[in-house]
């Protein structure tokens, strides 16, 4: 004769009731605010933007808060430029490519590609804005810009680091967007 298992006790805690949240209680960016029928970024209304600011003022709007003076601008859109894929040699090129030749979708293709990305491969950029900020914080503290680029680059040697991140290329023994990029 089989029985049934005993019945669990009744809790003696009330169930937790939990407050309706908005999205405005869990979700807040100074980006963008959206609402029916608006969209604003860091304050400018999409449709004012629309057609009076390049990709590279868009890019520098939404990681800066503001948007770039011209030169600045220009600047970023030599290095978006710059950064386009240059052949399959990167790994995380390769990775793309090949999983994309799978038959899998691009989204598939480019999270292949972006966990390739680390310190070896495509890490320069993030390594020379370190490098950066570590001079910005010298030029802060009172050094000369000179000096603080002079202190840094003998700190990435003191730590034996032979090359000063984001200058150079592995492959390129002159890397051909650098005379280019050089006279922005």
């Amino acid at each position: 004769m089989a029985t049934s298992p005993p019945s669990k006790p009744p809790s003696k805690k009330p169930p937790s009731k939990r407050p309706e949240l908005s999205p405005e209680d869990w979700w807040s960016t100074s980006i963008i605010d959206m609402e029916p029928g608006a969209i604003r970024f860091r304050g400018y209304a999409i449709e004012d933007l629309i057609g009076r600011v390049g990709f590279a003022d868009m890019v520098y709007l939404l990681t800066r808060g503001e948007l770039p003076r011209p030169e600045v601008a220009k600047l970023l859109e030599a290095a978006l430029v710059a950064g386009v894929d240059h052949g399959p040699q990167a790994p995380s090129i390769a990775a793309a490519r090949m999983a994309a030749t799978c038959g899998v979708g691009i989204n598939n293709a480019m999270a292949s590609a972006i966990n390739m990305l680390g310190d070896v491969h495509g890490g320069a950029g993030e390594q020379c804005v370190a490098l950066y900020n570590a001079i910005d914080v010298r030029v802060r503290g009172g050094v000369d810009l000179a000096e603080a680029v002079t202190q840094e680059i003998e700190a990435l040697a003191q730590r034996g680091i032979r090359h000063v991140p984001g200058f150079g290329h592995r492959f390129h023994p002159l890397d051909p967007r650098a005379p280019r990029q050089r006279l922005r």
